[in-house]
């Protein structure tokens, strides 16, 4: 996912913020020969509290601020569950964050996609890839940030019934290193 002005802060300013989700490239399909890929968000199913962090200038020189935010995720099935919807709204100190993260079960490739949709600008982000293996979800794919290229690596580990965590990652090196720059952690309400 690309950097967008995700960020609404007090005094009109804007920090460029990103959700994930978000959110690209290489996929890591399901597992093969299982026809249950898509049911592998059914446990995500439902209303969330949300505690973010994220990172305002990734892949940058300068020192490392995280702001954090505080509020909510629901998720909603689509489609006899081949797709969902993520409703982000989080608020902190410095603002707010809003957002829909679209996932989309794609059967011929036994992956899905994410894309997340801004909407204080009603752009889509390009979509990252992947799926579930171990329990994890790992998504990648390629974006832009400030017009240079960059891999994303997207995150998913579910923690027990009530408890997930979301952390996506940046690499300008075409994936040899990787800087984290958001941090989710959902617990069901």
């Amino acid at each position: 996912m690309n950097l967008r002005r995700l960020l609404t802060v007090p005094h009109g300013r804007t920090l460029v913020a990103l959700f994930a989700v978000l959110t690209l490239t290489a996929s890591v399909p399901a597992a093969a020969g299982t026809e249950t890929g898509q049911h592998d968000f059914d446990w995500e199913i439902g209303t969330w509290r949300t505690d973010v962090r994220v990172l305002t200038d990734p892949l940058s020189e300068t020192e490392d601020e995280w702001l954090s935010f505080s509020g909510t995720s629901v998720v909603r099935p689509l489609l006899d569950r081949r797709a969902n919807v993520v409703e982000l709204k989080v608020a902190g100190t410095a603002g707010r964050i809003e957002g829909l993260n679209m996932r989309l079960y794609e059967p011929q490739a036994s992956r899905w996609s994410l894309t997340f949709v801004n909407i204080r600008d009603g752009l889509l982000t390009p979509s990252v890839y992947g799926g579930f293996r171990d329990g994890v979800g790992e998504f990648y794919g390629d974006d832009q940030l400030g017009g240079r290229p960059i891999k994303v690596r997207f995150l998913i580990r579910r923690q027990g019934a009530d408890r997930a965590t979301f952390e996506q990652a940046f690499s300008a090196d075409g994936g040899a290193t990787w800087e984290t720059n958001w941090f989710a952690v959902d617990r069901r309400r």
